[in-house]
Order: C-alpha cells, then structure tokens, then sequence
C-alpha cells in the first residue's frame, strides 16, 4: 500500500507540475495575447534585438556573399535605430562608422495583429554620394517576443532608386537588460 501512496503522490506532484509550467507560459503570453486572438503592439518590439545577418546580394558584377551582425532598438511607437557590422565576400563592407566601429542607420517598422511586420531600413548617404541604400523587410515574430526572423524583400543600393535582388535572412533575440 506505501508503495502505491508513493507512486500516486508522484503523479499528483507531476499534475501540479504540468499545471504550474502552463501557467507560467501562459504568463509569458499575456503581453501579446487579447481576448483570445493573438494581438501583437509596437510596443512589444520595445526593445533591442540582436542580430545574425547572412545570404547573397545579387548585381551585374556577380553574386556578393553579406554576412553581419545587427543591434536594432525598436522605440516602441515605429520607429527604429540599427548598428550593423557587415562583411561582403570576405571584406568589410566600406562606409562611415560610428566611434565603435559599427555603422548607424534609421528607420521605420510596422507589427500586424498576426505578429508579422514590415521594416525599412535607412542608411546614410555616403561620402560624395547622392542617396544612401535602403533595406526594406519581412518579418515574424515568435517566442513571445523574445525571437524575430526577417527576410529582405527589397535592398537598394546607395547611389541609386532601383533595388537589385537579394536572398538575405537574419534571426534575432530580445537583449537582455544588463
């Protein structure tokens, strides 16, 4: 009889277990779910993302290999500031940087209620040069959150209004606060 007390006890404890991991996803939920339809605001991209950039860049020169990181701070209300480093074939890609090392850019973003989104990306213009490159994307947001994935659906190149294609990905994380 002892033994089958203990065995019960064990499946009651891992109920409550079950119970206590549903609530606590459920928690992490909340911010992004009303009334029971998946909502998402801009303020749940509140926050900084960091980055992992990869894919192809394609041009009457040849296919150009794009491989970076990215920080991007979402304001919460639409717009976005981004610092990038990025390698094209092997070489870093030139540009003015910021004292870090890392290029600044601006932009804008929008968050649909089904937690996919749109951003563009708004670079300097270069040195003697007539409009900086844009970078317009797709993206998702997963995780609560706490992940987004994007893909570029237009890349500009600077000096010009005609984009040229790309097959460019990145995948990001919420930062943590220090």
């Amino acid at each position: 009889m002892r033994c089958s007390n203990q065995r019960r006890k064990k499946r009651e404890i891992a109920g409550i277990q079950n119970c206590r991991d549903r609530l606590v996803i459920g928690q992490l939920a909340l911010p992004i779910r009303q009334n029971g339809a998946d909502r998402l605001k801009y303020d749940t991209l509140g926050h900084s993302y960091a980055f992992r950039i990869s894919g192809e860049v394609f041009t009457q020169n040849g296919i150009g290999a794009r491989d970076g990181v990215a920080m991007t701070t979402f304001d919460g209300n639409g717009g976005l500031t981004h610092v990038d480093w990025v390698m094209a074939n092997g070489a870093i890609v030139p540009g003015p940087t910021n004292s870090y090392g890392f290029y600044d850019e601006t932009g804008s973003y929008t968050v649909n209620p089904d937690c996919t989104g749109t951003a563009q990306i708004n670079f300097p213009i270069p040195p003697h040069g007539t409009s900086g490159a844009v970078i317009q994307l797709m993206f998702v947001i997963v995780d609560g959150g706490r992940t987004i994935h994007t893909i570029v659906n237009s890349l500009t190149p600077p000096n010009t209004t005609t984009p040229v294609p790309a097959n460019i990905h990145s995948d990001a994380v919420k930062v943590s606060p220090f």
